[in-house]
């Protein structure tokens, strides 16, 4: 039987969300409900497209389409999440769904079009599809049941930090709404010089995933210093949105949430930790590696329109140094004002 691709409706939903479970390369970011987080949220365009082969979903391929004045115009697998690109059952499937994006690329005038893939795709025709090597890795490691094996799996110097949280008496929770998550990750970005997402997106996270992810906050007395939101998918648990005040690090905060994160997921059973991506270079990735996860590359590819190039869209571009260093100074209540509008279009 022939491939035949179609876009996604409701009733398809749990069939996609079926296939991508059952497939091994599936994540929590190639789930359906995406689509209805990237509208509602950022007001893009999506393209949730599926191979479907005798009646049966062979293929998948979420796609959110990014215009913006400032970013251009890239369709994205999948724009704000680190993993995506296209899952598929065989070579035949996964090209018709290319062979798909490559004419919904073409139809709506995209010079860019972007999968994110966390493994590399073999069926893709490379020499039609390069790829940015040299930006992201990824960071992914087992997590035992045990308190005890996993704090020993950590490296001596960020264990003994851990130890030193325990030790002063910080405790995390379960926080209900973004409320402290949001204002204690705005405060983090700004100091990184980047912008920060609305409050809503964290709060249409949490309504439309539910208990496939939670907010995890970290309390010194009263005081929250330090918060996280974290998905689950299947046995995998990936802490993605987090930060600290500047009071965390001299308080143990950001080593004591990312193992609280850890130690809760394994009382639920959870046996993988995702640390997410991170860029070459940054000190995100040093503090992943310092913990003991080994960084393993991404595989983006990307499809360029005639004279397009690969978008350069990163804090270690020397062309955003400028605009970083002022963004650091800049008053958190006009940082958190300005900030929605320009970071929807990143992607």
């Amino acid at each position: 039987m022939a491939v035949i691709c179609r876009e996604l409706d409701d009733a398809a939903a749990p069939a996609w969300d079926g296939f991508v479970r059952a497939h091994p390369e599936g994540s929590f970011f190639h789930l359906a409900a995406w689509r209805i987080v990237i509208a509602r949220a950022f007001g893009h365009r999506t393209h949730y497209v599926y191979a479907e082969r005798d009646g049966a979903i062979v293929g998948v391929l979420p796609l959110g389409h990014v215009k913006t004045v400032f970013f251009g115009n890239n369709m994205i697998s999948l724009p704000f999440c680190v993993y995506g690109g296209p899952l598929a059952a065989d070579a035949e499937a996964g090209q018709a769904l290319a062979a798909h994006a490559e004419g919904l690329m073409k139809a709506r005038g995209v010079p860019v079009l972007e999968f994110r893939s966390r493994l590399p795709i073999a069926w893709l025709d490379e020499a039609k599809w390069p790829a940015r090597p040299d930006l992201y890795v990824t960071f992914r490691k087992p997590i035992a049941a045990s308190d005890e094996t996993n704090l020993k799996g950590i490296p001596r110097k960020q264990r003994a930090m851990v130890r030193k949280g325990i030790d002063r008496g910080l405790c995390s929770v379960i926080d209900t709404d973004a409320a402290r998550l949001h204002a204690i990750y705005a405060e983090s970005v700004r100091n990184l010089g980047t912008p920060v997402f609305a409050r809503r997106y964290f709060q249409i996270l949490r309504e439309v995933f539910g208990d496939a992810c939670d907010i995890v906050t970290v309390l010194d007395g009263e005081q929250a210093i330090a918060s996280v939101l974290n998905f689950y998918f299947r046995d995998e648990v990936l802490p993605y949105y987090g930060g600290g005040r500047a009071v965390a690090r001299e308080r143990y905060g950001n080593d004591f949430m990312y193992w609280e994160v850890m130690r809760r997921a394994a009382a639920r059973g959870y046996t993988l930790f995702d640390f997410g991506r991170s860029k070459l270079g940054t000190g995100a990735f040093s503090f992943k590696k310092n913990w003991g996860f080994v960084p393993v590359p991404l595989h983006y590819r990307f499809r360029l329109a005639p004279g397009a190039a690969i978008p350069d869209i990163n804090p270690l571009n020397p062309k955003y140094r400028l605009f970083i260093a002022a963004w650091k100074r800049l008053p958190l209540s006009l940082a958190n004002l300005i900030g929605p509008p320009i970071v929807r279009g990143l992607g």
